[in-house]
């Protein structure tokens, strides 16, 4: 395989994987939600849901590269009722009800469009909102982080870079150099000045443990690591249990006041 032909390869299968359906809604938690459907910058129609809380606190959530919104019901109900916040949760292009093709100027533009949303809503306290990220959801709201600084950011299973991935999934292509999607995260969070916390999987079989500690390191203060002690990539709540829900309940409770 030639190394163009490698590239294209690697930016078709290895970044995005969506799924259309929705195969349960927060309904079926027994959680009260708005569907909430919005347009993004370049015309785009985009599908989210608002689960109102019981605190002050916003919880934007910027899911992972895989399947879509409903998803992630269960750990929307454990972070709902564990956590007392507002949820609002929204899908990329090319992710569930949301029309489009997924690319990184793309996810960037969508993330914009559903900060507008929370800036519209009366029931939102814009002094109170908190970016969650997951892997490649992550790289997206450190990027929005850049523009538009939240009261708090926590990125989890984070990693460095786009080409840094291709470096680690590929060692023996190097295509690294010619990937157009960069998701550069590294540079990007030595700028942040917000209150961060880094959440990591002792065992992160996708993203390397290394990576996350890398992030940490070149952040700003103020910022605090979590390790997930025997985890995987996708069962940190699982496998965190209370220990994982205190460290995001004490990072909530600091934006609270």
């Amino acid at each position: 395989m030639g190394l163009l032909a490698a590239r294209d390869t690697i930016e078709r299968s290895f970044i995005y994987f969506p799924a259309r359906d929705l195969i349960t809604t927060p309904a079926d938690a027994g959680l009260r939600f708005e569907d909430v459907f919005f347009t993004a910058a370049d015309g785009v129609p985009l599908h989210g849901w608002f689960v109102p809380g019981t605190g002050s606190v916003t919880w934007f959530w910027f899911h992972g590269n895989g399947g879509n919104i409903s998803h992630r019901v269960p750990d929307i109900h454990t972070f709902h009722d564990k956590l007392g916040v507002n949820i609002f949760i929204f899908d990329y292009r090319g992710y569930g009800r949301s029309g489009g093709t997924p690319s990184e100027e793309g996810l960037y533009r969508d993330a914009e469009a559903a900060l507008e949303v929370l800036r519209n809503r009366r029931d939102v306290d814009m002094g109170a909102l908190l970016y969650f990220g997951r892997s490649l959801g992550a790289a997206v709201a450190i990027e929005l982080a850049t523009h538009h600084p939240p009261s708090g950011l926590v990125v989890e299973g984070a990693f460095g870079s786009v080409p840094a991935m291709a470096r680690h999934a590929y060692p023996f292509l190097p295509v690294g150099p010619l990937l157009r999607t960069r998701y550069d995260s590294l540079r990007k969070i030595q700028t942040l000045e917000v209150p961060l916390l880094v959440i990591h999987a002792e065992r992160d079989e996708v993203v390397p443990l290394e990576m996350g500690r890398r992030l940490f390191e070149a952040a700003r203060e103020p910022k605090r690591f979590f390790l997930v002690t025997g985890a995987h990539h996708n069962d940190t709540a699982t496998v965190g249990g209370d220990h994982y829900l205190s460290a995001l309940e004490d990072f909530v409770r600091g934006l609270s006041g």
